[in-house]
């Protein structure tokens, strides 16, 4: 695929595909003025069309106003902007703000939920969320404790809300919701727990659940035909769920479905990817563990599974396939395409036609990256599409009570759920970066329902014979498959970045800074320090003819788990308290929205 040209690219929904969405949805993404959903639009590009704030003047930045969540928890995701309101979300308690534009922010509404704390030690790595959604006039947000609630946007008033989970079992929630059409489209979280992964369909006015498909199981609960449902162009078969696995452990399996979705109006499928297989100790679950690591696109009507890919056959590594996938439609060889592009775990750059599911491009988007070799992207092998262990970092072959080490990408990989954004002008992928290896060793753990089910013990620490830092954010070209720039960065850039048509890309580090780039070069225009730790995700909006730049900040997640939740022990937060012990020199807890303009 090297010698691949990119002639087009950007993804372009003709309006008659518009009736396979969200109308009143579609309609707020169409408006750049607003932020309508976190993604930035269907598609996950993460793109804004403003272009008020420029390479030129984006130097002249300065804060316009902000707003404190009163949590000091980790802040991931971003406020939406519908109209004249702001909806600005925290982590646990997950209370949500409306905040009206037009008269300095002021608080029109609240939502308090009432949540058991006994969920906070049952979420992995800490109490983020990811962000509501909008559509059809209302505020969806899945809870901690997996309660999907509707709240009016004018008033704040609950509409509905279903339990979608049991955390008792430890199933709890850190994502967003996708509304499409009159349903929304809801995940799970709970690897670590030995929960059984899945994707729900709710209806958008009653609550009501249409439709759930199971990560792994039975075809009828993966909602698969086997005959109709292709992986690598080849019908999956009769009961792929649970051939590959050992005896019945597919119904502890993971495969959880915490991370982001996407969606192709034209095509009408919903595109995610599933975590890691339970245990984390490779030699209790043999086989390839099935649908674990897989890319999933499914009909929303219904959830039937049309195709699947699974990058990582049998993970040894903990290489959730959670991360977002980027709808581009491209021209190849002369040739329009319809492609994902998926940024995984396992430091791997995806690239596959989205409608057939054929893989075109398979690369390492870190260098460091050592685990494998690299991808059979011979469609005549029987390892068509298998990535190449390399022995030596294989925590499978050297048995439990090994401790394998110098393993690249660490277990929260080469990116974790941090979202990248693709700008169409540049025609390139913008990838906040983990640059951390880890040493592993596996032990036998038995299930226990709520109760941990890790079975490994790790720590994580900068890839050897680099920059010495333990990030990078770099630009990708997804069609050759490889990096055109990259800037090294001392912690994970854990931030979701935002390109604008501008010509800047704006991201947030670790330390707690804002930082725009050129988007065509990489060179840094503008930074600034927020009061904490940034791991929300940049977004965009426009007020009075004005362009704004807001993101939250509030260190936390997997990477800011040691300072989030007051913990020491360099083992703890799965390996990442140690990897990140001199994070506490930089910044400190907070949550706060920090909202950016130009000067009149």
């Amino acid at each position: 695929m090297k010698n691949l040209t990119l002639l087009t690219s950007g993804l372009a929904l003709c309006a008659a595909s518009m009736a396979f969405a969200n109308q009143d949805l579609q309609t707020q993404i169409d408006n750049p003025a607003q932020w309508a959903i976190q993604t930035g639009d269907y598609a996950n590009q993460r793109y804004s069309e403003l272009n008020q704030i420029t390479a030129d003047n984006v130097g002249d930045l300065q804060v316009a106003w902000t707003f404190s969540t009163g949590v000091l928890r980790g802040h991931e995701g971003s406020p939406l902007v519908i109209g004249d309101m702001m909806y600005v979300h925290t982590p646990f308690p997950n209370t949500v703000y409306a905040l009206d534009l037009n008269e300095d922010g002021k608080i029109k509404w609240k939502y308090a939920p009432k949540q058991d704390p006994d969920v906070i030690p049952v979420m992995c790595c800490d109490t983020v969320n990811r962000g509501v959604a909008y559509a059809d006039g209302k505020i969806f947000l899945h809870q901690a404790d997996t309660k999907v609630v509707a709240l009016d946007a004018d008033s704040g008033e609950v509409l509905w809300d279903v339990v979608n989970g049991d955390p008792s079992k430890g199933e709890t929630n850190t994502a967003t919701v996708l509304p499409v059409k009159d349903k929304i489209i809801v995940g799970i979280s709970g690897g670590e727990f030995g929960v059984r992964g899945h994707v729900t369909a709710y209806n958008m006015e009653t609550g009501e659940q249409e439709w759930r498909a199971y990560s792994m199981g039975p075809d009828s609960d993966i909602l698969m035909d086997p005959e109709n449902t292709t992986h690598l162009g080849k019908p999956v078969g009769a009961d792929s769920g649970t051939n590959t696995w050992e005896g019945d452990q597919w119904m502890i399996g993971g495969g959880t479905t915490w991370g982001w979705y996407s969606y192709d109006a034209e095509a009408d499928l919903i595109y995610y990817g599933t975590g890691n297989p339970s245990t984390w100790n490779p030699a209790q679950r043999p086989g390839d563990n099935r649908w674990s690591m897989t890319i999933m696109a499914r009909d929303p009507d219904d959830g039937m599974a049309k195709w699947v890919y699974q990058m990582t056959p049998h993970d040894e590594w903990d290489y959730d396939g959670v991360n977002e996938m980027i709808l581009t439609d491209q021209t190849i060889d002369g040739t329009e395409r319809k492609l994902l592009t998926h940024f995984d775990r396992n430091g791997l750059g995806y690239t596959l036609d989205r409608i057939t599911g054929e893989l075109l491009v398979a690369e390492k988007f870190d260098p460091a990256v050592n685990w494998t070799s690299g991808v059979d992207m011979d469609p005549e092998s029987e390892t068509y599409g298998r990535p190449t262990v390399v022995a030596e970092y294989s925590t499978a072959q050297n048995g439990e009570d090994v401790n394998s080490t110098g393993i690249c990408p660490a277990a929260l990989g080469s990116k974790d759920q941090q979202p990248a954004a693709y700008s169409p002008k540049t025609e390139l992928f913008y990838v906040p970066t983990n640059h951390v290896c880890m040493d592993y060793e596996p032990f036998r753990v038995s299930y226990t329902a709520g109760q941990p089910y890790v079975g490994a013990t790790l720590a994580m620490y900068p890839a050897p014979d680099s920059h010495g830092g333990m990030g990078n954010f770099i630009a990708w070209d997804n069609i050759a498959g490889e990096i055109k720039w990259s800037l090294p960065e001392q912690f994970s850039v854990w931030s979701g970045p935002l390109a604008t048509a501008g010509d800047v890309v704006f991201y947030g580090t670790l330390e707690g800074y804002l930082k725009a780039i050129s988007a065509e070069t990489g060179e840094e225009l503008y930074r600034f320090k927020t009061p904490s730790g940034i791991i929300g995700n940049v977004m965009s909006y426009e007020q009075d003819g004005k362009q704004y730049i807001a993101v939250l900040s509030g260190v936390g997640g997997w990477a800011g788990i040691g300072l989030a939740a007051g913990l020491t022990n360099p083992n703890d937060g799965l390996g990442a308290v140690g990897g990140y012990s001199a994070l506490s020199d930089y910044t400190a807890l907070g949550g706060q929205l920090t909202v950016f303009t130009l000067p009149d």
